[in-house]
């Protein structure tokens, strides 16, 4: 597998992007708040690079992504899901699946109002939240350091807070430096967002979206509720099946890639079976391949 970067730009930022050689279905990886697109390094560097068209950009003002002109307009988890359309327009890609952790969660969860060429899309660490600020908790664990994600300026302590709650390592250097990288407006701008409702209602759209959509969590995740997405109807859950990896985190995909990397691949290879098989927004059935 080869993986190449490139720069796109949109109307909200420039974009890093990193994507693989491999000429199958893309594939979109969002990552969460305060990290970058390398926290995917497991997939791109394992069988699913090789097969699909891995795609993961750095989010506006995260990584080696500019930061936004407009904070207010771009900081937002719409404000994301239209940065990334706008990066798959400039790439020439019309069909696509797509994989969001955290935050980058309820940003592909976005996508699905969003980009009609989605076929269907994978979460981990995301509870699909509703519209008001008790829908959005009750998605949650309690926790004093709650906020931390969402402080615009981090004391070291709270930045490594934050590496726990990403990795489960409060001393992780990278994990350390993508915090440090991220513009604090981020931060600070999309929780204000998020409690003022502005993200589309992520419980409608699980519970009615006839695209698949696959949930697959840490068991031992210190930020959503279990019990909480347990209890959301789907419309087309993926295999039927909400996944929860014993011993995981909340970033399985980077602390136990051997578990979460099979169930991955066979997501995209389903997600790849479906765009073959039926008709483009708009258009014909066509197979996608690197632009």
């Amino acid at each position: 597998m080869s993986a190449s970067n490139r720069r796109i730009p949109t109307s909200h930022a420039d974009l890093a992007v990193w994507e693989t050689s491999g000429d199958g279905l893309p594939v979109v990886m969002i990552h969460g708040n305060s990290a970058s697109k390398e926290v995917f390094g497991h997939q791109f560097a394992g069988a699913a690079g090789q097969r699909f068209r891995l795609i993961a950009p750095d989010l506006p003002g995260h990584g080696a992504s500019s930061d936004a002109d407009d904070p207010g307009r771009s900081y937002t988890v719409g404000g994301y899901a239209d940065a990334i359309v706008e990066m798959l327009a400039s790439m020439g890609v019309e069909r696509a699946a797509v994989f969001g952790w955290s935050l980058g969660g309820h940003v592909a969860l976005e996508l699905f109002d969003r980009f009609p060429g989605l076929v269907g899309g994978m979460v981990t660490g995301t509870p699909p939240i509703g519209g008001t600020p008790e829908e959005i908790m009750a998605g949650f664990q309690p926790s004093p350091h709650a906020a931390v994600p969402f402080k615009a300026e981090l004391t070291e302590e709270e930045r490594g807070i934050l590496a726990f709650i990403a990795c489960g390592d409060p001393q992780n250097q990278d994990a350390h430096a993508a915090i440090m990288r991220t513009d604090g407006r981020a931060r600070e701008t999309v929780f204000a967002d998020m409690l003022a409702g502005g993200p589309a209602d992520e419980r409608r759209i699980v519970a009615t979206s006839t695209k698949p959509v696959a949930v697959v969590n840490g068991e031992n995740d210190p930020v959503i509720s279990h019990d909480y997405i347990a209890s959301l109807p789907f419309a087309n859950l993926w295999e039927d099946h909400r996944f929860v990896l014993r011993g995981g985190g909340h970033a399985p995909f980077m602390q136990m890639p051997e578990v979460f990397n099979p169930i991955f691949e066979r997501f995209a290879a389903d997600m790849e079976n479906i765009a073959a098989s039926t008709p483009a927004a708009g258009g014909s059935t066509k197979a996608v391949s690197a632009a």
